[in-house]
């Protein structure tokens, strides 16, 4: 069985959420580059926030941000520190979640979290989507593709103020434009 996620995998999900398909394919797309594994390694895409680390053991453990080797060089440093802290600071997968999330996407653990996303783009999929629909704000932007909310909540209040630091599209921009190239792709899907 592949690891990859599939759009009939991405429709039945759709559907089992109750959410359109081009929301899920745009929130996909802009998460995680559309993959949850690294091509090169296997392993599963993460983003290691030192800051978190610091918080949960005390500990500084600095990352190299955009570049996956590094991010994994700094887990695993923070890993033989804390584990638990280590996962719990980490975002995971497709939809970035972070690990302290563990329960809002549907986990009793954050061990849990991390084993089931290991298997598959569709579990790493699912949890995003339990994150959401568990996070009412979240799931009502989704549902309304009120990308500035989706976006404030999602990635936090400084999302803008990120994106102009890092010269990059705001992600409510970047998530209304993939929305309507996959709006368009997959007309029969979108519910208006």
């Amino acid at each position: 069985m592949s690891k990859i996620l599939t759009i009939d995998q991405c429709r039945k999900l759709a559907k089992e959420f109750d959410i359109e398909l081009a929301v899920l394919l745009a929130v996909k797309e802009v998460e995680a580059g559309k993959r949850g594994f690294d091509p090169a390694t296997g392993k599963i895409i993460i983003q290691f926030e030192p800051h978190w680390f610091k918080r949960y053991s005390r500990v500084w453990v600095p990352n190299g941000v955009e570049s996956q080797e590094p991010e994994w060089k700094a887990f695993n440093k923070a890993f033989a520190i804390n584990a638990e802290a280590a996962m719990l600071s980490t975002s995971i997968g497709l939809m970035q979640v972070m690990g302290f999330n563990y329960k809002a996407a549907g986990f009793k653990s954050v061990h849990e979290m991390w084993d089931r996303c290991k298997e598959s783009e569709e579990e790493q999929m699912r949890a995003g989507l339990n994150f959401i629909k568990n996070n009412p704000a979240l799931y009502k932007a989704a549902k309304e593709k009120d990308w500035h909310t989706f976006a404030y909540h999602y990635n936090g209040a400084g999302y803008k103020a990120l994106a102009k630091r890092l010269k990059r599209e705001p992600y409510n921009i970047t998530l209304g434009n993939a929305y309507a190239k996959y709006a368009r792709q997959y007309p029969e899907a979108v519910l208006a």
